[in-house]
């Protein structure tokens, strides 16, 4: 039978993508949107500038954001040599779109893509600020489309399985002209693999948009459910998954985070099913992926998690980057 032999989660903000002297000009954005508050209520950036206090330019200090900085991209160079030494016959990537393929008139809450290959295409909208079309530029191909493989029979299977396991599963075989991977994926393609060609399995979360988007409990019971799909395919393929995304953001909510990390390190499902979802809206969403990927785990042991609380502003915005293994 298949196994899944590799877990993972990566946070995939575009934080990686730029220079630490990038990390404090995100204010231009974060100033100009409508923040949630550590409750999961709506607030102003100039009141959440109030709540954070001056202590907060301590966590601004350039040696700081130096030493989070280097520590993050060190992780983002850890997880992917694991991930390309892994030997995988496939990835299954649990990953979020932001209306990058999906919108309103058709948001699935779970959907497999079970094309020969997905797409990847560069940047198309390149607006905005130097800085900030420099850093979402790095999900996606400098020049040209690349099509990746996809594991499509794995991708059918698992369909198949996944509806005898009572679940409604939406699914794909392409995408729109024009149109590629959303940055959750690119973010796997073309930072952690970063060249190595290993099969995927595109797995779409709704984390972010209302009305549909799955409850932590119907996450976890989809990893479960995901592992035995795996662990009923004819086939001696090894298998690997991978949670992109996470954790707080925009505000960062270390607390909050710690909850989720402990979750995890202890392998405590009620805990993770019983997150609350209106502090899973926003950014902090994604930690959805992250509660799917940790179902399918099974008995791995966890090799390395490490947690950065990645401020940028001072209303305490920015991102509780979290990267960790299991294997």
């Amino acid at each position: 039978m298949a196994r899944v032999v590799l877990g993972m989660g990566s946070s995939h903000t575009p934080m990686l993508n730029a220079p630490v002297a990038d990390w404090t000009r995100f204010v231009e954005r974060d100033s100009a949107r409508m923040q949630l508050d550590k409750a999961g209520d709506p607030i102003s950036y100039d009141d959440l500038v109030r709540r954070a206090g001056p202590a907060m330019l301590e966590q601004l200090a350039p040696e700081r954001l130096a030493s989070r900085h280097a520590a993050a991209l060190q992780q983002v160079e850890h997880l992917g040599a694991v991930l390309r030494d892994a030997r995988l016959d496939v990835l299954v990537i649990v990953g979020d779109d932001q209306k990058e393929l999906f919108h309103d008139n058709n948001m699935p809450s779970i959907l497999v893509y079970r094309g020969e290959a997905i797409r990847n295409v560069p940047l198309r909208n390149r607006q905005g600020p130097d800085w900030a079309v420099n850093a979402s530029s790095r999900y996606y191909e400098p020049e040209q489309p690349r099509d990746y493989p996809v594991d499509h029979r794995l991708a059918l299977h698992l369909i198949e399985s996944l509806v005898e396991q009572e679940f409604d599963i939406a699914c794909a075989d392409h995408l729109p002209d024009g149109f590629g991977e959303g940055h959750a994926f690119g973010f796997v393609h073309n930072r952690l693999l970063n060249g190595t060609v290993v099969p995927v399995l595109p797995l779409f979360l709704n984390t972010y948009f209302p009305p549909n988007q799955p409850t932590p409990a119907r996450c976890y019971k989809l990893g479960m459910a995901l592992r035995a799909a795996v662990e009923s395919y004819p086939s001696d393929a090894r298998v690997g998954v991978i949670a992109s995304g996470g954790l707080s953001h925009f505000t960062v909510d270390e607390d909050f985070d710690g909850v989720v990390v402990q979750a995890l390190r202890n392998r405590d499902r009620a805990a993770l099913e019983a997150l609350p979802r209106k502090l899973l809206m926003s950014g902090n969403s994604e930690i959805r992926n992250w509660i799917c990927m940790a179902g399918t785990l099974g008995e791995l042991p966890l090799r390395s998690m490490e947690y950065i609380p990645a401020y940028r502003t001072p209303a305490g915005t920015g991102t509780g980057l979290c990267f960790a293994s299991w294997y």
